[in-house]
């Protein structure tokens, strides 16, 4: 049987046990709400990122055309 006193310190036991596991999952959620944070500033990164490639691209194929457009104007003059 449990004495008074093995009682009392099974409750502080349970106790510290229990402040350490509220102390962890405030840590892990702490821990979460960065992560998220640093997804959402890739995320936005990455779609920057995407848009520029688009407009360089768009920007080499008008390039491309312009070049092409001058070649064909030169053509006749035997150059």
């Amino acid at each position: 049987m449990f004495q008074q006193g093995d009682e009392v310190d099974q409750f502080e036991l349970l106790e510290e046990k229990i402040e350490s596991l509220i102390r962890y999952v405030g840590s892990v959620r702490k821990e979460k709400e960065e992560l998220a944070q640093k997804i959402h500033s890739q995320e936005e990164k990455i779609t920057a990122l995407t848009s520029e490639v688009e407009r360089l691209r768009l920007s080499k194929e008008k390039a491309k055309q312009r070049i092409v457009t001058l070649l064909e104007k030169m053509a006749p003059l035997g150059v």
